[in-house]
């Protein structure tokens, strides 16, 4: 039941010029977990929030089927790092028609996962997301060169691949890329990741 989605249209975010994406027709579902997402948001749940992952990824490059969405968050009064407890959010979620999955919240048919920051690369890749329009609905999404540095960062073959699509497809502005690898301690896995999959030269 693989799935996927693209940014429709560019609203507000960084002022940085990067390639525009394509128009996008997205499903009224996810829609529907923005939304949710948006109040949990505005009534306080959480601090703040933006999408990653493979649904991240398609708001820039072409849909990959995906299972679920990775929602990363900060949450109100708890740690930003670290063990954290979800009980407010799924309590918030499932009193709004969630339905818990194992790790997952079930809105609207698509399996969420809210994920904690795992580090600083994550920290700043929520301070720094874009705001995006979906549908008349604006969600908020890690920029291309985050999504791309934390690809590179995870190190999966997935990520790999992922990262040389946005390589490949030229969405992202190598010269922030090359800054937040050198802020983020990832020259080495850049190496050899151009070495693997570039050749050692772009």
């Amino acid at each position: 039941m693989g799935r996927g989605i693209r940014q429709r249209r560019r609203k507000g975010g960084s002022a940085r010029t990067r390639p525009e994406p394509t128009e996008a027709k997205p499903s009224m579902s996810i829609v529907d977990v923005i939304v949710t997402i948006n109040r949990m948001e505005a009534d306080g749940i959480v601090d703040r929030y933006a999408i990653g992952g493979a649904v991240g990824a398609t708001f820039y490059i072409e849909p990959a089927a995906t299972e679920d969405v990775d929602v990363f968050v900060a949450f109100s009064g708890q740690p930003t790092h670290g063990l954290i407890d979800p009980r407010p959010v799924f309590d918030y979620l499932t009193a709004r028609g969630g339905r818990v999955q194992g790790e997952h919240i079930v809105i609207s048919g698509w399996p969420v996962q809210l994920l904690p920051s795992t580090g600083p690369l994550v920290d700043e890749a929520l301070v720094e997301a874009t705001t995006v329009d979906v549908a008349g609905t604006p969600a908020r999404v890690f920029t291309a060169e985050h999504l791309a540095a934390i690809a590179l960062d995870t190190g999966r073959v997935k990520d790999h691949l992922r990262l040389l699509q946005f390589i490949e497809t030229k969405t992202i502005d190598m010269e922030r890329f090359e800054q937040i690898r050198q802020r983020h301690r990832l020259i080495d896995k850049w190496r050899t990741f151009e070495r693997k999959y570039l050749g050692g030269e772009l």
